[in-house]
Parts: structure tokens; sequence; C-alpha cells
């Protein structure tokens, strides 16, 4: 039945567990101390959504000017090219009207520049139609000035040399001249 020994076990035990509650109670935090706690880990993830909003800004304007670089590398390329490419449909222009002039057939000539008006017209590059227009020093670059009275003052009285636009973007300017009132 019941020995001396079981009831000290029993006291001790008791005892044990009486002194872990009371240490317990002592270590527990209080309300104020959870409160301020709440507050200090509230007052951090208010800084740390600052500073993830912050970072996601400078992500996204990275990549918009890291975008915005890479398409205007590209087109400054392509227009560095199509100036060049521009300039050899001139000369083929040029010598067709020469060919023409000289009654030579230029047909095979003539097929070659509409091959290229095509590819140009697929690459949205189309030419600045200037003759009769007010200038406009975005599109066009005045190379000489006629005095002409009949006309309202900066009107494009002659194209001198073919511009170009692509894009909403002038790749070569049309050389022009302009009236001016005496």
């Amino acid at each position: 039945m019941y020995s001396s020994d079981d009831d000290e076990q029993n006291i001790s035990v008791d005892v044990d567990e009486s002194d872990g509650e009371s240490a317990d109670l002592e270590s527990r935090p209080t309300i104020e101390e959870l409160t301020h706690k709440l507050e200090e880990t509230q007052k951090l993830l208010a800084i740390s959504e600052d500073k993830l909003k912050r970072s996601l800004a400078d992500f996204l304007n990275l990549e918009k000017k890291t975008k915005n670089d890479i398409e205007n590398g590209v087109n400054d390329k392509l227009d560095k090219f199509l100036l060049k490419f521009l300039t050899i449909y001139d000369d083929l222009t040029r010598a067709k009207d020469i060919l023409i002039k000289e009654n030579v057939n230029a047909q095979g000539l003539d097929s070659i520049l509409k091959n290229i008006d095509s590819l140009l017209t697929e690459y949205n590059v189309s030419p600045i139609n200037a003759l009769g227009e007010i200038f406009d020093p975005n599109l066009h670059e005045a190379i000489s000035v006629v005095v002409d009275e009949s006309l309202d003052e900066n009107t494009i009285t002659k194209e001198i040399r073919k511009g170009y636009i692509s894009h909403k973007r002038t790749i070569r300017p049309t050389l022009v001249e302009i009236s001016k009132k005496q």
C-alpha cells in the first residue's frame, strides 16, 4: 500500500511543480511589456515594408531605364544604318534620272528602286513631304532662302534632298529652300 517513500516522492514532485509554476509566472512578460514589443515589431515591420516598396520602385525604374537605353541604342544603330542606306538609295535615284535623260533603258534600276521603296514602307520609313509646307526645324533643314512676296513667310519652295521619318523620329531632315518676304 502506502509507504513513506511514496509520500516523499509525491511531496517532492508537488514541490517541484509549484516551484516551476512560480518560476514561469515570474518569467512571463507583463501586458505592458508585450504591448511595447508589439509596437516595436510593428515599427520594424513598417520600416521593412517601406524599404521593400522603395527597393521595388528602384528596381522598376532601373528596369524602365535599361529598357529605354537598349531601345535607344538599337534605334541609334538602326538610324545610322538607314542614313547610309538612304545615301545609296539617293545615288541609285540620281543614276536612274541620268539614264532616263540619256534615253537609256532604266527599267531594271526602276524595279530595284521600287523594291527599296516597299522595304522602307515595310519598316515604317517614310519620306517627308515638304514642298509647299511651312518650315519645321524638326523635319527640315533650310540651306537657302528666296525672296517671294506671293508666299507666306518660311514656305518651302524647293526640296533639295529628300528627308525621312521613322516611328515619329526624323532619321534625316529634308534639305529645303524657304521663302522670305522683303
